[in-house]
């Protein structure tokens, strides 16, 4: 079941496509959200690529392809469940477009027919 934030998050995006209204997202930098994703702590519940960790429980999988920015934005901002917000004075907003760029730009996992191994 999806955390209620999410479904939030996800009529957000919904209504600013219907809408026409373009995501409210300034390109952050992949290599200093890198550094912040360390810095914040993100990595101890998801992992030093936004992997998900079996750790914890309420390490999610955030990358790659993460949330819109919109619902990214507000469920770190505004969580109640699993995870506490991070408002601007713990997370500036520079740092976490940075995050989110971050994020954004991890590759995705090489598909499994390319792997020799798991192939024979």
């Amino acid at each position: 079941m999806r955390h209620p934030m999410f479904r939030v998050a996800l009529a957000a995006l919904a209504a600013g496509v219907m809408f026409g209204h373009a995501p409210a997202f300034a390109a952050g930098d992949a290599a200093k959200g890198k550094i912040a994703f360390t810095k914040f702590g993100c990595w101890q519940c998801h992992g030093f690529q936004g992997q998900g960790s079996v750790a914890t429980s309420n390490g999610k999988v955030l990358a790659p392809d993460p949330l819109p920015w919109e619902g990214f934005s507000a469920f770190v901002r505004t969580n109640t469940v699993g995870m506490p917000p991070y408002s601007e004075k713990i997370l500036p907003s520079g740092d976490l477009e940075d995050i989110y760029a971050y994020l954004s730009s991890v590759p995705k996992p090489a598909d499994y027919k390319s792997i020799p191994l798991l192939n024979q």
